[in-house]
């Protein structure tokens, strides 16, 4: 499974694409989409947009998952990103891919075993877990990290799936 992992923002988008098979991992690419700062929100968000369908196209995944708002942040700042992340599930849409949410502290937990590890932990573990020599840049290693969490979760998502698929006939 080719699973894209995305840490939404609407100044920094980190993407990252990794392999999951028989419970090994394998890193594909990872990277930052970064919009100007001074651009109005509908630009940046339109940047962002045909950032993310490039990264869909370019690298197939077969799964996204996405990180979730942080409940701790401002009613401002959550709408802003909610935003981001709007523009990330319209272009998995229209791609044809499911998208798959996780809350932070599950991303954090399922990669560190920690909820509340901070940017440098999650970057070194990330780097430990994929074997890469150096430690992606903070947005693209939190990407990486949904990606990892999601190819620990996935077996268990298939299950309820096909649970739901079999009580619905």
């Amino acid at each position: 499974m080719r699973i894209l992992g995305i840490d939404p923002g609407t100044r920094r988008c980190g993407y990252g694409v990794i392999e999951a098979a028989g419970g090994r991992l394998a890193y594909l690419e990872c990277g930052v989409i970064e919009m100007a700062a001074r651009e109005p929100l509908e630009r940046r968000l339109a940047e962002l947009a045909t950032g993310v369908a490039e990264v869909i196209a370019e690298l197939a995944p077969s799964a996204v998952a996405v990180e979730d708002v942080f409940h701790g942040i401002d009613a401002r700042a959550a709408l802003t990103l909610g935003h981001a992340r709007g523009v990330v599930l319209a272009a998995a849409g229209a791609a044809g891919l499911a998208v798959h949410a996780y809350p932070p502290a599950t991303v954090k937990r399922s990669v560190t075993g920690y909820g509340r590890a901070d940017k440098p932990q999650v970057g070194a573990v990330v780097q430990a877990l994929l074997a890469l020599r150096n430690a992606p840049r903070a947005d693209a290693a939190d990407a990486l990290a949904v990606a990892i969490c999601h190819a620990h979760h996935a077996p268990a998502v298939a299950r309820l799936a096909a649970a739901a698929a079999r009580s619905a006939r």
